[in-house]
């Protein structure tokens, strides 16, 4: 599995004050514990806070000072992401861009720039599809221009788009089933991703429907989370999950593996 650290986003209030008054230590404490946690990239987003990339930018220095891990670049914004990018020691994960070719063809420019990988929403300009249908002929637009451009496909992320369960409950298990075709889209297979958070918006049982949902995801094909990598009940039950699929081999010791 592939852990993308959610936690340095403007969302959370300690980050977004931090950012307000420069104040890197919120920001390196949580590059050090993710990191710690077994990270594999570091979600930076600076959401509505500014527009400026050098905020961004700001943010990005921050957490390089502590950690090694790769940064996962998180806008939209082309003017924020061609600058930010520069700031980025290693090839950067660049979150997110729709199959909209206004956005999509600079996004796989800079990608492919870089060295660095890319985030494609399974969605257009008309917002995010609720039938799979639509997710599989979004993704099947991301993906034929990723490989129209020479770009791998071990660098391309596909994500089906995570809807909150207490106000979509049908939602989830479309997800999954665009998940299992999204598989068929190449060979080798793009990376599939999971905005995970999402699923428990506003629900009072999070952790649990996190967890559960996230095992499910797995058996779709999803191999790579934007999550609480701190949340060790929710890790612990992703290497399981990929332990039953195959994915890794079987220890007894596997839960103390990084």
């Amino acid at each position: 599995m592939i852990y993308i650290g959610e936690r340095i986003n403007t969302g959370f209030k300690d980050i977004k004050q931090a950012v307000l008054d420069k104040n890197p230590a919120p920001l390196q404490d949580w590059a050090k514990k993710q990191t710690e946690a077994g990270a594999n990239y570091l979600d930076v987003n600076l959401g509505a806070v500014s527009g400026k990339p050098e905020d961004m930018i700001w943010m990005i220095e921050q957490v390089q000072a502590v950690t090694e891990v790769p940064i996962s670049i998180d806008t939209n914004k082309l003017a924020i992401l061609k600058e930010a990018i520069k700031a980025c020691k290693k090839p950067p994960l660049l979150n997110s861009t729709t199959c909209s070719k206004e956005k999509l063809d600079p996004f796989i420019e800079i990608a492919s720039a870089y060295g660095a990988s890319m985030i494609g929403l399974a969605m257009d300009e008309s917002g995010s599809p609720k039938e799979v249908e639509k997710r599989v002929e979004c993704a099947g637009m991301i993906a034929a221009a990723w490989m129209e451009a020479g770009q791998p496909m071990e660098r391309l992320f596909l994500d089906p788009i995570v809807m909150p369960l207490k106000f979509m409950q049908e939602q989830a298990k479309l997800f999954l089933e665009a998940a299992r075709q999204f598989q068929q889209l190449s060979d080798p297979p793009p990376n599939i991703s999971c905005g995970l958070s999402n699923i428990a918006s506003k629900a009072t049982e999070k952790k649990l429907i996190n967890r559960t949902f996230m095992v499910m995801a797995i058996a779709s094909g999803v191999n790579a989370v934007i999550l609480d990598v701190l949340d060790v009940d929710l890790v612990n039950a992703i290497k399981t999950g990929d332990l039953l699929m195959n994915r890794e081999i079987y220890a007894d010791a596997y839960l103390q593996k990084s």
